[in-house]
């Protein structure tokens, strides 16, 4: 590798983890409770933080268009023809006789058009958080919950302490 692609792939690599590290949160490290008393620190995936507000997005549809495809099947016959055999050495005789057998092939073919429900947006339930993880300056972080998370939340007094596992972020 030549000096000049050498220093590109340095000073590329050396952007990345200043880029990478300017988007992780930062902040210390915390247990369930947000403080950093060393006691059992919670999953990657689990946050913490002061309950916000809580937003409900139910799901959104539209009616299109789609091809409609119908089965249709065709009969055809086809003429088989079977023998059996009897005796042996100069005595063996052959008999043949034929049938007529009768088999479906069947294919989707389009026909038109019809009409359905699309899904634009799925159901969901979202809450913000304040201080995530311990970190004053992380305010109005929006995550994706399930519905008993949401219920949960919900059901608590706003400013009020909240570990979950989101499903998703932004909201």
């Amino acid at each position: 590798m030549s000096r000049t692609k050498r220093l590109l792939v340095a000073g590329l690599t050396a952007v990345l983890v200043a880029g990478l590290g300017a988007c992780g949160g930062g902040g210390t490290t915390t247990d369930a409770r947000g403080s950093g008393s060393g006691q059992a620190r919670p999953s990657p995936e689990t946050v913490s933080g002061l309950r916000g507000t809580v937003r409900h997005l139910d799901r959104k549809t539209v009616m299109d268009t789609r091809a409609h495809f119908v089965r249709t099947c065709t009969t055809a016959t086809e003429r088989v023809r079977h023998t059996s055999s009897s005796g042996s050495g100069t005595h063996r005789k052959t008999r043949a006789w034929y049938t007529t057998e009768r088999h479906q092939s069947c294919k989707k073919v389009r026909r038109g058009t019809e009409r359905y429900r699309r899904v634009v947006r799925t159901e969901r339930w979202c809450v913000s958080l304040d201080d995530v993880n311990g970190v004053k300056a992380r305010d109005d972080v929006w995550y994706q919950v399930s519905r008993a998370t949401y219920d949960q939340a919900q059901a608590t007094d706003q400013h009020s302490r909240l570990t979950f596992t989101p499903t998703g972020s932004g909201c």
